[in-house]
């Protein structure tokens, strides 16, 4: 293979160093998605193979790896992965029967959990074909740091039929020298001044942003407790439908709805393990892109920390989350990082990181909100009948939501650590009641 000429320098951005300061224990910051494939009888496991390879490795990003620089040349570099074998990053597992929730949620909970190797691209693609029931499912995981949600959904399209499909003659590109590395990083030192006022802004709204965490602390309750790396997911699966109804209803969106019903829930779930907690401090991811994109990945987000009531029935507590939520997005979105990412640097270099987030009483959870493809996709003319997120929470966060809306459905996966929340099973049927009750208030 030629190497082309040299690349380009492209580096982590300051938000994509947040996600490595944060991947100092287990599980390691990856997320991902299932999707859901009805493959029928007369599947081609090799045409796919081909049609994988040829649609992910036409996104840069998922043929490069990323390298750190001498201390004083800036951010760690995007360089092409001269060595990049595609068969490194996938695999075919044969199930012996057929393809169920629980036994794709299984394989799911063990990829997003193993560590994906640093000296490569920082994906995997897994293809689960069932035994005689026409089904598959895909299984893609990504470390954080080489896409958010919303970046994520860009891949998404980009694998899926009618796709733009791009190719890189000259790959791979030689590394930039060190000297490229330290004048450019000599350039963005001098370009930070003239981003001074720009930055002062972005801290003030990251200020605002962190706010309620700031004023307010989790209390304590079982919800927080040091994890560890192993994680189990379930699926709660609500009439898309009637959530929207519900929300517009009562001056809200589908997240409020979501909002209120994983609070109910956690509270019920306490109450049951004869603990009263009223309110949960929840940590809500927010983009700062305005939409999908196809040929820029990595991190444009930040979090916002809400503290929701949770008592009551769904119905009464959702004007006022959707009032909580509506003033806590009303500054800079995604700016939160701004202070983040340096606290977090600073806590990894003084070697107490991980004992930060064990002990964290900032929030009690994450609960991450996407919204996928309105319509039907397909997959080499296989109709991609579900796609299910995939993530997991670090630290003493024992459980966490993701939910992602896909062709008029919704699926909310909850991860849990195997051995702090044993009540796993019963934390999500309340949450299927909780959404129950809400849009049985409706009026028909």
């Amino acid at each position: 293979m030629r190497v082309g000429q040299d690349q380009m320098i492209e580096r982590a951005s300051a938000d994509d160093i947040m996600s490595l300061v944060s991947d100092r224990v287990d599980p390691p910051m990856q997320v991902g998605a299932a999707l859901l494939l009805d493959v029928g009888d007369q599947f081609d496991a090799l045409r796919l193979k081909e049609a994988l390879e040829q649609r992910l490795t036409s996104i840069p990003r998922l043929t490069q790896r990323l390298i750190d620089v001498p201390i004083g040349f800036g951010r760690p570099l995007w360089v092409d992965h001269a060595g990049f074998e595609f068969d490194q990053h996938y695999a075919v597992v044969r199930v012996p029967g057929p393809i169920t929730e629980e036994n794709m949620l299984g394989f799911a909970s063990t990829q997003l959990t193993t560590r994906l190797p640093r000296d490569r691209p920082l994906w995997a693609a897994t293809l689960l074909v069932g035994a005689g029931d026409g089904r598959a499912a895909l299984l893609l995981v990504f470390h954080h740091v080489l896409a958010d949600g919303i970046a994520g959904l860009a891949v998404l399209r980009r694998l899926v039929d009618g796709g733009a499909l791009t190719t890189a003659a000259d790959f791979p590109r030689a590394a930039p020298s060190l000297v490229r590395v330290g004048l450019d990083a000599a350039a963005s030192r001098l370009g930070a001044v003239r981003r001074l006022p720009a930055l002062a802004r972005r801290l003030t709204s990251a200020a605002i942003e962190l706010g309620p965490s700031l004023r307010t602390h989790a209390g304590p309750c079982s919800l927080l407790q040091p994890t560890g790396k192993h994680r189990q997911l379930r699926t709660v699966r609500p009439d898309l439908r009637l959530v929207a109804r519900l929300a517009h209803e009562h001056g809200a969106t589908v997240n409020d709805v979501i909002l209120a019903a994983i609070t109910g829930a956690l509270h019920r779930l306490l109450a049951e393990r004869g603990e009263l907690v009223p309110a949960f401090v929840v940590s809500i991811p927010v983009s700062a892109r305005p939409r999908t994109v196809h040929g820029e990945l990595g991190n444009q987000s930040g979090v916002i920390p809400v503290l929701l009531p949770a008592t009551g029935t769904l119905v009464a507590r959702l004007a006022p989350i959707a009032d909580l939520t509506r003033a806590a997005k009303r500054h800079q979105r995604g700016a939160s990082t701004a202070l983040l990412g340096p606290v977090f640097r600073l806590l990894a270099a003084a070697g107490i990181y991980q004992h930060f987030i064990n002990h964290q009483r900032s929030i009690h959870t994450f609960v991450s909100n996407l919204r996928g493809p309105d319509t039907g996709l397909t997959l080499l003319g296989h109709p991609i009948t579900g796609v299910v997120p995939l993530a997991v929470a670090t630290g003493n966060v024992t459980v966490s939501f993701t939910a992602l809306s896909y062709a008029g459905r919704l699926v909310i996966t909850i991860s849990a650590d195997s051995d702090t929340c044993p009540d796993f099973e019963q934390l999500q049927h309340e949450l299927h009641r909780q959404l129950s009750l809400g849009v049985e208030s409706l009026v028909t």
